[in-house]
């Protein structure tokens, strides 16, 4: 897999982190750096830790499927994606507000938007693609969309956060579509 769609894949990632991180620097008041600092680093280890957990976790399931792996990896890509655009249209504005800075909420949302991360190692074991770099861009690419959200939602609140989500969702979908066709067609 190379590195274009790796980073695709970490955008895509990124997007649930990315709109939380702008609803968390909507609820924050004072915003200092240190906070946004703390949600981003949550935000960007758990979606670097979680494709590895998912990785390791297909390494069993590797040999029965791998005629199918590109299915598979669509299949799931697919669902993710679909997840969460239709989760982008269920958001409300008036959801109760929380302390995100709370070490308790940030573990919470830092292992609810880092869930999609665990199918997309999963998808990445089952192609037969190393962890390594995809979790460390992953990570990256989380913590610093994540450290900018904090700082858009202190400004802007929740214009951007649903489109944030439909891009994630399609970028996702997109991805594993081509891993689908460039399958089929070799």
């Amino acid at each position: 897999m190379n590195t274009i769609t790796i980073l695709f894949i970490a955008i895509g990632l990124a997007m649930d982190a990315f709109a939380v991180s702008i609803t968390s620097g909507l609820t924050i008041k004072h915003l200092k750096i240190n906070h946004a600092l703390r949600i981003a680093m949550f935000f960007g280890l758990f979606q670097a830790v979680m494709p590895v957990i998912g990785w390791l976790a297909g390494f069993s399931l590797r040999n029965y499927i791998s005629n199918i792996d590109h299915w598979v990896a669509f299949g799931l890509l697919s669902m993710i994606g679909l997840k969460m655009i239709f989760e982008s249209f269920k958001m409300s504005s008036d959801e109760k507000e929380i302390d995100p800075l709370n070490i308790y909420i940030l573990l919470m949302l830092s292992i609810a938007t880092s869930v999609d991360a665990l199918a997309v190692g999963l998808s990445l074991s089952i192609l037969r693609v190393s962890i390594v770099t995809p979790a460390i861009i992953i990570g990256i690419i989380t913590f610093i969309l994540s450290l900018i959200g904090v700082f858009i939602g202190d400004r802007f609140g929740h214009f951007f956060e649903k489109k944030i989500e439909i891009l994630g969702g399609l970028i996702l979908i997109g991805i594993g579509l081509k891993i689908l066709i460039e399958h089929l067609l070799a």
